[in-house]
């Protein structure tokens, strides 16, 4: 048989050898069912793993999918403790929350009142001007003031302390405050007395007004009103929420905090290692993700109904629902940001894992998916384009390719920061279309040998 000569010609020849490799295929089948014991009995027999290998990776992975909340909550926990920037960015926003200013203004304003007795204070002026000798007309006069005057002066605190706290000026102190004093939140879990925001051993959560009241009563002086510097020094807490749970959550946030660094990680691994045990290591990461997606589901569940009892827990005479909604809103927004990410990742592996294993269905898509890219590459070969002996390099180590996409993917979602669903999505968009690249610009290598016996000639797609 002549040797092809150009491009047409060989594609010509590979049809045809197709053609006889498939009659041939055929004739081994028949021979084969025909002498199917001895056929048997020659070929050996694959060893497969027992079933305590699912077992142990069904456990694994179970385990794995339990401590993943617990790996949400202390890694959030580690990040407020230790970021400082993302700690300010948490909770400086409060400042300029309606329901803060005005639990603040009304909070300090009663405790302004409770050190500074304003209708004695200016019964006290009415009746030093009364003794200096006024009529009785003038006298009755300056004492039908003396209530009216004291309301006008609980007015101005009252005014004063409102726009100081809605001003730019709070808000610059807020923000401040949480920078310098990022350590007050440790102190806080700790127990610390001094810290600005204390829990009580009855599980009552108190916020101190000492560095409001102090800023208040300046404000008051440089107005005019002198009285204003004899209000002492306030050391009073504001209970905003009570419950005899706390100090137990209190505990539990300690040590969720100490884990923060490597629970991840261990629930992480106990998943890839219950699938890498597992007999079946398709299934097993289509399951485990599964798990995965289902503890974050739980977990979200988890903090909505955590909310509803915090808010219930917090007396209305002591703080309002919505400012209690608040609160809570502010502390488990970055969990509920950081366990939706990880739902839309449990998604997203399972899908991947179900594509790329031994299915019916996903079988078929590569199929698919592999005679399209093989068909554009022919069309774009038959009009001379083609990726010559880089191509074929690139289909040499096609495997080492697609893993260094994996790794690579893999490494994004585990360490970039934070962790959001469109940075998940974003990373396996772009994954899957490198591989798509890979795929179009990779050229099977296609040799004809030389052979004393030119009439039968051998294709080699390598």
């Amino acid at each position: 048989m002549a040797r092809p000569t150009n491009t047409t010609d060989l594609l010509q020849r590979i049809a045809a050898l197709e053609e006889e490799n498939a009659s041939l295929r055929s004739r081994m089948t028949e021979e084969q069912v025909e002498g199917a014991p001895a056929t048997v009995a020659s070929t050996p027999v694959k060893h497969r793993r027992s079933w305590a290998w699912t077992l142990l990776a069904t456990v694994l992975i179970v385990l794995g999918s339990v401590l993943a909340p617990l790996a949400v909550v202390s890694s959030w926990a580690k990040v407020q403790l230790t970021d400082t920037d993302t700690f300010v960015a948490t909770y400086a926003p409060l400042a300029h929350d309606p329901d803060v200013q005005a639990f603040v203004t009304d909070q300090t304003v009663k405790a302004v009142q409770q050190h500074v007795d304003v209708e004695q204070i200016t019964g006290q002026v009415i009746d030093g001007i009364t003794g200096l000798g006024t009529g009785s007309v003038a006298t009755k006069a300056l004492e039908s003031l003396k209530a009216p005057l004291a309301q006008g002066i609980v007015s101005l605190m009252q005014s004063t302390v409102q726009r100081f706290v809605a001003s730019d000026a709070f808000a610059q102190v807020w923000q401040q405050a949480l920078r310098t004093s990022h350590d007050q939140l440790i102190a806080t879990m700790q127990n610390n007395p001094k810290a600005a925001v204390t829990v009580g051993a009855d599980g009552s959560v108190g916020i101190q007004l000492a560095p409001i009241v102090a800023r208040v009563k300046q404000l008051l002086v440089d107005q005019g009103l002198t009285f204003a510097s004899r209000i002492p020094t306030v050391d009073r807490t504001i209970t905003v929420a009570q419950n005899s749970s706390i100090p137990t959550l209190q505990l539990l946030y300690g040590l969720s905090i100490a884990a923060g660094a490597w629970l991840p990680w261990v629930a992480i691994g106990l998943l890839a290692l219950g699938v890498i045990v597992a007999r079946r290591r398709a299934l097993a990461l289509v399951w485990a993700s599964i798990a995965l997606g289902l503890a974050m589901a739980l977990t979200l569940g988890a903090i909505a109904v955590a909310r509803l009892v915090f808010v219930a827990s917090a007396s209305p005479s002591l703080v309002p629902s919505a400012l209690a909604q608040t609160l809570y809103s502010t502390v488990t927004d970055a969990m509920i940001a950081t366990a939706v990410a990880v739902l839309v990742l449990a998604i997203a592996v399972a899908l991947v894992g179900w594509y790329a294993g031994p299915f019916g269905v996903p079988r078929r898509l590569r199929g698919f998916f592999g005679d399209g890219v093989a068909w554009v590459r022919r069309s774009a070969e038959s009009h001379g384009i083609t990726t010559g002996r880089v191509g074929e390099w690139m289909y040499a180590q096609r495997v080492l390719l697609r893993t260094a996409v994996a790794v690579i993917a893999a490494a994004v979602v585990l360490f970039v920061r934070p962790l959001t669903p469109s940075l998940i999505i974003w990373t396996l968009v772009l994954a899957a279309l490198v591989v798509a690249i890979l795929e179009l610009l990779q050229r099977p290598v296609i040799t004809v040998p030389e052979t004393a016996d030119e009439e039968t000639p051998v294709v080699t797609v390598s």
